[in-house]
């Protein structure tokens, strides 16, 4: 058979355009960061700078963990239903959420002890929100003060969570402090009577800040810039209470209030002004009720997947929690996140907003604001590229119709990036 093509030798002309050599250079914060193209990639890197008592901290979930393995799969048991030729040049993921303009329909959800992921900690989360248009949320738990957050992001929208604790004294006067600080949205977390069983750190006997001993000096050796940022940067603390000696499960325990009822939202609501967001809606009845006992807006939330075991997947509810609320108040999500086009599923699903907590945290712990800022930069491309492969030019214009709930099957593998 006679041959295609004639083989002859390359000529130099022909491969200096192809040869591309560059100078070895010393590895840095910004060229890792370069590399991060997906949320997985940035955990992968988090992992890798982070000890094990921290990372596990933010990675894991209670007991079996499934219910945030649930929460995960239930985006990828999507199917998006693209409109063709459509004029999609200009595209905006402008959104009005509580009265206020933010620049993607996504904000950063309130995660405790920050600083313990990395040590530029809330002040890095709340400058990368103010970089990015979009709102940050301080916890009860923070390692800096609501009065420090403002300080380091003037120009940002910061909202303040608040886990009710036995002292209401103690607890209305953080209240009082985030409402002088400029605070508009109180988010008060509901699905705490206890702490779930957070397995990883009950195993890893994880303290704040993290106690050295053997085994955490055994785990430094290959994180050496986290524990020189630990070692020479102040001490982490709680802002909003005396240091804690005990394990995180023994201080979440200790604080929490398993007599909270609707009676202490409604005492709430009578003495905070402001927006009055519920966060740790599980079921149609309270998302209902909490409507009813004043909430401007609900978070469908199982609080990551870190409380209770098999709980309620968010995403699941959201369908029969918009068709039962319609438009009496808003309607948020959180808990899986982490990819754009979960955002915008949730988005044509009926959520009104949604927070991310994982995925920026771990941004962090991979580079600090840098890493957090890729985490939002990443998400933003992946919802820009999604809008325009939909057919859509605003986040208004997304629709149930964009999206079908395929079946859930079992065996379907791990999760992407996980191993």
């Amino acid at each position: 058979m006679a041959a295609n093509f004639k083989r002859g030798f390359p000529k130099w002309g022909d491969l200096s355009p192809l040869l591309k050599f560059t100078l070895p250079s010393l590895p840095n914060r910004k060229k890792r960061l370069a590399k991060a193209l997906t949320i997985w990639d940035l955990r992968a890197i988090a992992k890798k700078r982070t000890p094990k008592g921290p990372f596990d901290y933010t990675d894991g979930a209670s007991e079996s963990e499934v219910t945030l393995e649930r929460a995960r799969r239930a985006y990828l048991d999507l199917e998006f239903r693209p409109n063709i030729l459509r004029d999609v040049k200009e595209v905006s993921l402008e959104c009005q959420v509580l009265g206020e303009k933010f620049a993607m329909p996504v904000g950063m959800a309130p995660t405790g002890f920050t600083r313990m992921m990395h040590s530029e900690g809330e002040n890095a989360v709340a400058r990368a929100a103010q970089n990015f248009g979009i709102p940050f949320s301080l916890s009860t738990l923070g390692t800096t003060s609501i009065e420090d957050v403002v300080k380091a992001a003037p120009k940002g929208i910061n909202w303040f969570q608040l886990y009710m604790w036995k002292d209401r004294d103690a607890s209305m006067q953080l209240v009082e402090r985030a409402k002088a600080s400029g605070v508009k949205n109180l988010i008060l977390t509901v699905d705490v009577p206890v702490a779930g069983a957070r397995l990883r750190d009950s195993r890893n006997g994880l303290t704040v800040p993290p106690s050295l001993n053997a085994k955490t000096l055994i785990d430094a050796l290959p994180k050496p810039e986290w524990w020189f940022n630990f070692l020479t940067t102040p001490a982490i603390s709680f802002v909003s209470m005396k240091n804690w000696k005990g394990t995180v499960a023994e201080l979440l325990d200790f604080m929490f209030d398993p007599t909270m009822t609707f009676e202490d939202l409604k005492w709430i609501r009578g003495q905070w002004d402001g927006q009055l967001t519920i966060k740790g809606i599980q079921t149609v009845e309270d998302a209902k009720k909490s409507a009813r006992y004043g909430a401007d807006a609900i978070i469908l939330s199982n609080h990551g997947g870190r409380q209770l075991d098999r709980a309620p997947t968010p995403l699941h509810l959201l369908i029969d929690v918009k068709k039962e609320l319609k438009a009496d108040l808003e309607i948020h999500i959180d808990t899986g996140i982490m990819h754009g086009a979960d955002i915008l599923a949730a988005i044509a699903l009926g959520a009104d907003f949604t927070y991310i907590g994982r995925a920026y945290l771990y941004g962090l712990m991979a580079g600090g604001q840098e890493g957090v800022e890729r985490t939002l930069t990443i998400l933003r491309s992946e919802m820009l590229r999604g809008m325009k492969l939909l057919g859509v030019n605003s986040i208004e214009e997304l629709e149930p119709k964009h999206v079908r709930v395929l079946p859930t099957y079992a065996g379907l593998g791990t999760l992407p990036g996980v191993k």
